[in-house]
Order: C-alpha cells, then structure tokens, then sequence
C-alpha cells in the first residue's frame, strides 16, 4: 500500500475529483449550510427517518431489555451473559436515569445517531470530497437495518460509526503526522468500539496495525502504541468484569464461545443473506428464503467496493479508498466464516466502511460515462428501486416490533392482575421481557443465562411471587407442577402460553390493587 497524496483543494476548501464540480453547482440553500452542507442533511435525514418509521410505537427487544434494565430505575437486572459489553448500557444511561420511557430513550439514540454519522463523514473531509461522502452516507443511511438500529439500544451500529471515525482518523494521521486531533481520535475511537463490542475492536485493529507497521511512510511509534492502546483501555472494563463475575478472563473467553455456538470455520453466507429479509435474529438458520429480492444489493457490494479501488488507484488515492475497504472486509470475517447463524446487524460496521469505494465508484461512473444524462438516471432508478425495497422491509421489521410491545404489555397486565408484583421474579420462556414488564426479576435455571439452581428458584417462591413461563405445549418443571396455572394471551412465534404461578401469587380483585403498571 503506497502512500497517495492528500486530496487537492480549491479555494475555501473545495475539493478536487469525483464530484466536485457538482460541489460547485449546490443550491443556494446548500451554499447557506457551508461545505459541509451536504453531510449535515443526510445525517439530518436519517434522523427524520428514524423518527417517522422506526420508533412510533416499538417496544425493546430481548437484547433490549437485557442492556436497559442493567441501568433500568424499576427493574432488576436482567443476567448479563459472557459475550455482552457494557458499552451501549453506559450510552443509554443519562437517559434511563431520568426516565422509563422507551420513547424518550428512542429520540436519544435517533438524535445521537444521526450527530454520529455526520461525526464520522467529517472526518473524512480532508480525505474525499463531500459529493463522495454525502452519497456514502445516504447508502449506509438508507439501509433498513441502519434505520431500524438506529433508535435501539443495541450496540452494532455505533461501532459501526465508531469504526468509520477511526479509521478516517487513523489515515489523518498517518498522512500529516503534526495532525494531534486526528492520532487522539485513532485511539478514542478504537476505545468506543472496544467499550461496545471487544471482539470487533480487534478485528479493526488489525488492519489498522498493519497498515502502520507495512506502510514505510506511515511507520511510527506512535501510531502503533495509539492502536494497542485504544483497544487496551476500551477492553479493560471488559477484563476487569471477566474476574469480578466470570472467574477469570480466559474463563469468560471460554465460556462467550460456547453461547456464540463455538467459533469455528462456520460459513454464514447464507444466514446473513436470509436475514435481509427483517429477521432480527437467524438462530437456528434452517429457514427457506423467500424474498430473495431483498437480498440483490448484497451482491453489488464486492463489485462496487473493487470498482471504488480501482477508481482510486486511477485517481491516485489508493491508499484512502483501500485502507476502509480493507476494513470492512476484515469487521465481516467473524460474521461471514465463523458464526454459524445470522443477523443483518452483525454487518453494520462492514457496510459503513465499503460505502466509502461503493460512493467512489457511483460518482465515477456518472462522471466518466458518456452520455452521461441516460446513465446517472439510470443509477438514479436503481438507487430508488433499492431504497423502495429496504423501507418495505423496514416497515414490517417495524410492524412487527409494535405488534410484540403490545403482546408483552397483555402478558405483563395479565399477571399483574394474578398477584405477580414487585419483588417477584420471572422464569422461562421470555423471562426477562415479561420480567421487565412486570418490574421483577428474572432467572433462568439451565441454557445461557442460567442464574439459579431449581431448588434455589423453589427457595424464593416460599417468600415472593414467582412465575414459570410455559409455551409450545412443554411441561412445566418438576418444582412448578402444583402451582396455579393460568393462560396467558399469546406472545409473538409462540402458542400456548401459560404461566405455573406459586402459591404467594394471589390474584387482585381490583385492577387499582395490581401493583404499578407495567412498563410500555
């Protein structure tokens, strides 16, 4: 990898290239927003969009839940497995201090998300022009599963910003090496990274690192100590919980491979190609694929991303376009080889980066074709075509989200009014978002998230309401098998629902008796 020169600039910082020239050409209400224009309206239109598709309405998660109630004012919290980082949990916190509500906590991270991705553009001004960025920006933005992660508290697409933010600052850094800013930012962004997802933060740091050990006119000290040190102070929290809570580092190491299903050479194409459909989760993935249409731009990445290299190298900036895209490759290794189940959330990081060669090659194609009016229309169609499809996808991943709010706030009112409040606790099937619903606690005797024994359940049912959730026709376990049992409205994927309540569970005569209500 060679060393490229900076991108030449025009008077008041216009960029040279790609683009350009229709910099030049903005609207006079571009001209008014300043160079930077362009960025601030994707970055302010993926926030609109958030607003308006993906937060009217939704409940949290499974996954949610768990990182909420970690922070939560009134619930327990949920048992918080091996793989999981606390990151997100600390974004979210300012907000959980202040306030249940799941919508006040989505218009946060939509606000956040939205300054985030202009953060992480900026970055790269110096290193692109704004047209290229701004388009980069509307197709990473213009994904549905950027929008619908946008509001959620879920740690993928933040280090998906956080990647893209370091690794414009990394090649700042390493071109102009009086650039300070820019080498703190190298080490500040890996440290977000490491603080929402460890293992991803290594994976960045490996190109990172070889490109500064590689690269002859980048190699210095400094840089490289900026690289470890970034992912050292992100993971310590990590590390220092691993001996706190899971005995040991390579115990919780062991243990976060046995949940994620043994990382092994485990291709997961397929999964991940099934989950563009808007399944959140692809576990087991042996279901037919059915909308294979949602899944064609999937395929136009890797000839994009190598059409971006090779008009760089054109352009003489290799370095800047090959070093993302290298990247973006690497963020999806672990997703594509070594996973053996799905989800469209796992590529985030990798689409953020590979946006950057994708908008290149766009923006030399419409201005290298002749005649250049019939092929950027051309591109036009197809980039709304796309968009077409990902907001239809989008609005049943949304659909489906309200749809589980209000099925978990029934099950939640329903044991309320059967005596289940505060202290109490939750076992079985969808425990910790029943649990959370209903203010109490959840525990599960066996699978991942086991916290207690059954005789220790048992134990706790002598002095506080307990519930075990039962569904699918399944038994209840030996120590549940006297309890009450009633029947609980359906819950999404699932039927026969019924929860085995223990004896200190007493059902309320009067609705204003049950308890606080349920969270939403």
């Amino acid at each position: 990898m060679a060393q490229t020169p900076a991108v030449a600039s025009g008077p008041r910082g216009r960029s040279s290239g790609p683009g350009a020239g229709r910099a030049r050409g903005v609207t006079g209400a571009g001209r008014r927003l300043g160079p930077l224009g362009p960025l601030a309206v994707v970055a302010g239109a993926y926030t609109l969009i958030q607003l308006a598709f993906a937060l009217p309405g939704s409940g949290l998660g499974w996954d949610e839940t768990v990182y909420v109630s970690q922070v939560g004012r009134d619930a327990e919290a949920a048992f918080f497995s091996a793989p999981r980082a606390r990151g997100i949990t600390f974004l979210i916190a300012p907000v959980t201090a202040l306030t249940t509500s799941v919508e006040a906590l989505r218009v946060f991270l939509a606000l956040l998300s939205g300054a985030g991705l202009f953060l992480a553009l900026r970055v790269w001004r110096r290193l692109l022009p704004v047209p290229v960025l701004a388009l980069a920006g509307a197709l990473f933005a213009g994904l549905w599963i950027t929008v619908f992660y946008g509001p959620r508290v879920m740690p993928n697409l933040w280090v998906a910003l956080g990647a893209l933010f370091t690794v414009g600052c990394f090649l700042r850094a390493a071109r102009e090496r009086s650039d300070r800013a820019a080498l703190a930012g190298v080490g500040a962004g890996l440290a977000f990274v490491a603080l929402m997802r460890p293992g991803d933060a290594c994976w960045l740091a490996l190109p990172l690192a070889g490109a500064a050990l590689l690269v002859r006119s980048w190699r210095r000290p400094a840089l490289v100590l900026v690289v470890a040190g970034g992912v050292a102070l992100g993971c310590a929290e990590w590390v220092v919980e691993a001996y706190v809570s899971h005995g040991g580092l390579l115990a919780r190491l062991r243990r976060a491979d046995e949940i994620q299903g043994n990382l092994g050479w485990q291709p997961a194409f397929g999964h991940q190609l099934r989950s563009l459909d808007g399944r959140l989760l692809c576990r087991p993935c042996d279901v037919p694929w059915r909308q294979p249409l949602t899944a064609v731009w999937w395929f136009l990445v890797p000839p994009l991303t190598a059409g971006g290299v090779l008009a760089a190298v054109r352009l003489r900036r290799t370095a800047v376009v090959l070093l993302p895209a290298l990247a973006g490759l690497t963020l999806a290794v672990p997703y594509l080889l070594l996973i053996g189940y799905g989800a469209a959330r796992f590529l985030l990081p990798a689409y953020a980066l590979l946006a950057l060669p994708a908008a290149l090659c766009l923006t030399w194609i419409g201005r290298a074709a002749r005649p250049r009016r019939p092929v950027v229309a051309a591109l036009a169609a197809v980039l709304a075509a796309h968009l077409a499809v990902q907001y239809t996808v989008l609005d049943g991943a949304s659909a489906r989200s309200r749809i589980s709010r209000t099925a978990f706030g029934r099950a939640a009112a329903e044991l309320h009014r059967q005596g289940v409040g505060p202290p109490c606790v939750i076992s079985g099937a969808e425990a910790v978002r029943i649990a959370f619903r209903t203010g109490c606690a959840s525990r599960q005797t066996g699978g991942h998230d086991a916290s207690v024994t059954p005789a220790g359940l048992a134990a706790l049912a002598r002095g506080r309401p307990v519930a075990v959730v039962v569904t699918d026709g399944n038994a209840p376990p030996a120590y549940a098998r006297h309890w009450r049992l009633h029947r609980l409205p359906e819950l999404p994927g699932l039927r026969d629902c019924r929860a085995y309540l223990s004896p200190s569970a007493r059902p309320v005569r009067d609705a204003h008796e049950g308890g606080r209500a349920a969270h939403p």
